[in-house]
């Protein structure tokens, strides 16, 4: 079974922070880089959040350009890529926008109910190897993935990650307890490991980097 190509994206300010600790998500992309993601988006067969992303952020995963949909369509995909969450309590506000923007949603969960049962389909799941096999078989062959900080952990500590997008932008959250990309973990060859740096983009005032994390520098 062939697994999707996993791709993590995120934006992190010159600190190390992901977000801030307000109850608002605070923007650390600019326009430029926020099109550039819109446009991965569009290039991908599904994109996946965590249910904590979706609850702080009230999410969509949508792509906005309405070219790259049409593009999409005219490709023989569907307009919007699949749209995935992960939880482990099945817990999740059927007011959310996820579940009323059009598209196909599917949530992976390890409850055996949920309280989106009748917005979406859900499928309990084990592990995160085992979320890829799935996606694999209904025809993913490149999942995005934004976060956030515990899923992201969770792909990187199991070696699943093929490219990560670290979009870095020029600012200092200063705050020790706000969020970050990863969480303390046992990382696949151990701290000392580097990944390869295939290519830095500058995109406005933020800049982008794409490591092969599965390759040693």
């Amino acid at each position: 079974m062939t697994r999707p190509h996993v791709l993590l994206s995120v934006a992190v300010s010159l600190d190390g922070h992901i977000d801030d600790r307000g109850t608002e998500r605070f923007p650390l992309s600019n326009a430029e880089d926020f099109d550039h993601v819109d446009r991965m988006r569009a290039e991908s067969d599904a994109i996946l959040a965590g249910a904590e992303t979706l609850r702080r952020d009230n999410a969509r995963l949508l792509v906005y350009s309405e070219e790259r949909r049409a593009q999409r369509i005219a490709e023989g995909k569907p307009e919007l890529p699949l749209r995935v969450t992960v939880t482990r309590s099945g817990d999740l506000d059927p007011e959310l926008l996820f579940w009323h923007c059009g598209g196909t949603c599917l949530v992976y969960t390890k409850s055996p109910t949920t309280t989106v049962d009748h917005l979406a389909e859900t499928k309990i799941f084990s592990d995160f190897p085992e979320i890829l096999d799935d996606l694999g078989a209904r025809g993913v062959r490149k999942l995005m993935v934004e976060g956030g900080t515990s899923i992201h952990t969770a792909f990187l500590a199991a070696g699943l990650a093929d490219e990560i997008r670290v979009a870095v932008a020029p600012m200092l959250i200063g705050q020790a307890t706000a969020p970050r990309f990863v969480n303390p973990a046992e990382f696949p060859g151990g701290p000392a490991r580097r990944f390869h740096l295939e290519d830095v983009t500058k995109v406005g005032d933020v800049a982008v980097l794409r490591y092969f994390p599965k390759v040693t520098s």
